[in-house]
């Protein structure tokens, strides 16, 4: 890269296109030490942001989805009051969003019944989430299609970083199918309006920007599609909550199904 910037400027300072050296000295036809000195200073320059640039790219693409509008994390953090709220329903728990691997690899650890679907890619998973996918714990599925698991599979079904990015012509399909699936409820984890979307590196892996959506749209949401609110569980939740002083980021909707 840093050879083809070079040489360009080298024929330039020749006289081959106007040059700094033709603007300030345009009566002499040799380029001065300090025409010399600037485009050596711009080749370098060129160099260093080419090159810099290539890095931020990188870091965003790891951190975005754990860090910036990522609820996935944030499942994590509500596990120890989830428990709490559900009790024996958490025996048998299906995740359904990017990262699957680490919330079903911590609750396979703690002797709980727990599957994963991952609805994005999976190229930069680590050994330990291939061998998951290996054993079927964590499969690879397009969540806009019917689910690859029988009717009342699972005790629970929790959701995280995947709903936000279905326009409500897929969740009319999607949500119902995540109920058909659990006997004892969903757990859905969406981003707050506030929270920023995810960069334009993160866009090809989503495939769309993500919609962060208000309580207000999401309760409307499920009333309409007949989905109610999971009342025992969401109280106990709270309290466990309160009594950890765990503040989640994301919302949190507790539903029956």
């Amino acid at each position: 890269m840093s050879r083809r910037a070079v040489n360009p400027g080298r024929r330039a300072s020749d006289g081959g296109l106007p040059t700094v050296a033709s603007l300030l000295h345009h009566k002499s036809r040799s380029p001065s030490v300090l025409t010399m000195a600037l485009l050596a200073l711009g080749v370098i320059i060129l160099i260093v942001y080419f090159n810099s640039g290539s890095g931020v790219t990188v870091t965003s693409r790891e951190s975005v989805s754990r860090a910036e509008g990522s609820c996935t994390s944030e499942v994590m953090q509500a596990l120890p009051y989830l428990k709490k709220a559900y009790g024996s329903a958490m025996q048998k728990v299906l995740h359904v969003g990017p990262d699957s691997c680490t919330v079903v690899s911590n609750l396979l650890k703690e002797g709980k019944e727990a599957w994963g679907v991952e609805p994005y890619d999976l190229d930069d998973a680590d050994s330990s989430c291939k061998s998951l996918v290996r054993k079927g714990f964590v499969r690879l599925s397009d969540i806009k299609f019917s689910l690859p698991y029988r009717p009342d599979s699972f005790n629970l079904v929790v959701v995280s970083d995947a709903l936000d990015y279905l326009t409500p012509r897929y969740l009319n399909k999607t949500l119902p199918d995540l109920a058909r699936v659990s006997t004892d409820g969903l757990v859905i984890f969406t981003g707050n309006p506030g929270q920023q979307k995810a960069k334009v590196s993160e866009l090809p892996k989503f495939g769309r920007p993500a919609k962060l959506r208000s309580n207000s749209w999401w309760t409307r949401y499920f009333i309409q599609t007949g989905l109610t609110e999971n009342e025992g569980p969401l109280k106990k939740f709270e309290q466990a909550a309160s009594k950890g002083n765990y503040e989640p980021d994301c919302q949190i909707f507790h539903l029956s199904s």
